[in-house]
């Protein structure tokens, strides 16, 4: 099959048939012709009995296309937006992001600010291609970003290129064939259950307290800070309503989430016997149990937990820490504890606040109980009656 094309933007006229162009005029067959419609997907027609019969229809096809509303409103997108500025049109994008809370807000300003401005500030948005994507994320790598860093630069830059190819600046992503950053936590390292015996006694009564809510509901750590004694909402329901935020060092909204948001996460009898022990010994105020040790009137400082995790793992063999660990790695004791009891890794993910399940799949996948071998025995079961 031979194709005959016409100026950019036309289409083309064929005849699906063995016979060569040359011989076209004396062939029985019909013409066909094939175009983009208005909505930009390719259509064909068959049944033109000349050349000049199947030109006069992409001629009209053409001409119809051009004047249509549609295209004219992306012809005037085009005109506005290809020549805009990157950190312009971002900024105008970023103005629309209503979805997201003060955190993520600053973590985009700061990507901006640190990776997309710099290499992308001046450039004209109508001249983004794979091409140029690409080179980006090799100046990435050979400036020494992690991984993670990347990931997060990537998929800002992206939201902002499929914003702009939506608007139809480009006849095909930019970002199509491009292999983004891949990024894959370390694996998480997770003190046995006797290590963590160990570990939430060796400081004072407010890391056993964080420690208790770290390790049995899978607080964060400045979400542990803020524990209030009005977030027990049942005898076995803490609900996570806020934080300590680590800048502004101020109670702030949960993580991904906006002002009056929660998650309702399972507390078992010890950690609920931890908050109430604590309440009864120190009191509290207006709920919260934790405060500043100098000044009762502002939050508990989320550094004042990074001290007590220094002074333990100080202390050499006196106390037993796995190596590598983290103090998130109480935070990781909670999600191993659920999975290795069979409970769901959707409801993990829930618990946790991850904003995606994806993030804890990535990283414990490792730990979730089975295995190919286990899973081919259990499903023999009803074969074998």
């Amino acid at each position: 099959m031979a194709t005959n094309r016409l100026p950019r933007g036309m289409g083309s006229f064929f005849k699906d048939c063995e016979h060569p162009e040359s011989r076209w005029t004396r062939c029985p067959h019909e013409y066909k012709i094939r175009y983009r419609n208005a909505a930009g997907r390719q259509k064909e027609e068959s049944g033109y009995a000349t050349q000049e019969k199947a030109k006069a229809r992409l001629a009209e096809l053409y001409r119809e296309r051009k004047h249509s509303p549609q295209s004219q409103r992306k012809a005037e997108r085009i005109e506005k937006y290809s020549p805009m500025r990157f950190e312009q049109y971002a900024a105008e994008w970023k103005a629309g992001q209503r979805h997201l809370v003060p955190g993520s807000i600053r973590v985009l300003d700061s990507l901006l600010k640190t990776h997309l401005y710099p290499a992308f500030a001046s450039r004209k948005m109508g001249t983004f291609d794979h091409k140029v994507v690409e080179a980006f994320i090799q100046t990435m790598e050979r400036n020494g970003a992690g991984l993670a860093t990347q990931s997060n630069v990537f998929d800002k830059l992206k939201s902002i290129l499929l914003d702009a190819h939506r608007l139809g600046l480009y006849d095909e992503s930019p970002l199509k064939g491009v292999m983004p950053p891949q990024y894959n936590p370390k694996r998480a390292v997770i003190p046995s259950s006797a290590q963590l015996l160990g570990i939430r006694e060796a400081d004072d009564d407010a890391f056993l307290l964080i420690a208790d809510l770290m390790s049995g509901c899978g607080l964060r750590n400045g979400e542990a800070c803020a524990v209030n004694l009005n977030c027990l909402v049942a005898d076995d329901v803490y609900r996570v309503s806020e934080q300590v935020n680590e800048t502004t060092r101020q109670y702030a909204p949960l993580k991904h989430r906006r002002e009056g948001d929660y998650r309702d996460t399972p507390v078992p009898a010890r950690v609920k016997q931890t908050i109430e022990w604590y309440a009864d010994k120190y009191g509290t105020v207006d709920g919260y149990l934790l405060r500043h040790p100098l000044d009762p009137s502002k939050p508990f400082p989320i550094y004042y937990l990074r001290n007590s995790w220094r002074r333990i793992q100080g202390r050499g063999d006196e106390i037993d820490i796995p190596e590598g660990m983290t103090i998130y790695g109480l935070r990781h004791f909670f999600a191993s504890n659920c999975l290795s009891h069979n409970i769901p890794i959707t409801d993990v993910a829930e618990w946790m606040g991850h904003k995606s399940i994806d993030i804890t799949f990535k990283v414990y996948r490792h730990l979730m109980p089975g295995s190919i071998s286990q899973a081919a025995k259990i499903l023999n079961l009803d074969l074998a009656e």
